[in-house]
């Protein structure tokens, strides 16, 4: 039972790699569009950083339920 129980917590976490990938895609975004258009640098950050500010969140309800 106890086997079970903290394999049950590992494959929980599993979302935390998910978010990884979010948090990776979310910044690549704001890399390329500063890239393209730079005078748009400000507006970009901020939407960046509620994109990562909600991938963070679903990071943590991962966490939470492992």
């Amino acid at each position: 039972v106890q086997a079970a129980k903290l394999l049950g917590a590992g494959l929980a976490t599993i979302g935390l790699a998910g978010a990884g990938v979010g948090i990776g895609t979310v910044f690549g975004a704001l890399v390329l569009g500063t890239a393209r258009n730079p005078s748009l640098k400000d507006e970009l950050f901020r939407i960046a950083i509620l994109g990562f500010a909600l991938t963070e969140a679903i990071a943590l309800f991962a966490l939470m339920m492992a």
